[in-house]
């Protein structure tokens, strides 16, 4: 029985929750790096327009975008409860996302998870992996490596 225990624990996978708009998305905690209070951030000339510019974090020149603009949304207004969330991507490297509010952190286990398929490549929809499951509450998961695609080319 004590074998049973540990599977289920390892058939979970932790999310932070965030808020975008109206709406709870949720992020792959082994991909946060940090989480940082809104701070100033240098505009890059001729960078995409969802890239808002550059912050620098301790002495590290880190990439900021907006995953509003990404998501064809409208533009961010920041509050007191505004974050950047600092993403630590194996291909890309580390790259900030600006979201409306960080909310908790969520233990979701897979068969609480349902998987979408896959839509347009410039639509909203193509950035979720999937939709979980926690109590009443439903949480559309980020394909972390969809939402942060072309961060490289600032």
């Amino acid at each position: 029985m004590g074998n049973a225990i540990e599977v289920s624990e390892k058939a979970t996978k932790q999310y932070i929750v965030v808020k975008i708009g109206n709406e709870q998305y949720g992020l792959d905690i082994s991909y946060v790096d940090n989480i940082v209070r809104m701070q100033s951030i240098t505009r890059v000339p001729k960078a995409q327009t969802y890239f808002k510019g550059i912050i620098n974090l301790r002495g590290e020149i880190v990439p900021v975008m907006s995953i509003r603009l990404k998501m064809e949304l409208e533009d961010d207004k920041f509050t007191d409860a505004s974050r950047i969330i600092i993403l630590k991507i194996e291909e890309q490297g580390i790259i900030g996302i600006i979201v409306d509010e960080v909310k908790e952190v969520v233990e979701l286990a897979a068969e609480n998870i349902d998987h979408s398929t896959k839509t347009a490549k410039n639509d909203k929809n193509s950035f979720i992996s999937g939709v979980g499951k926690n109590g009443d509450e439903l949480i559309s998961l980020f394909d972390i490596s969809a939402v942060v695609d072309e961060s490289e080319n600032i």
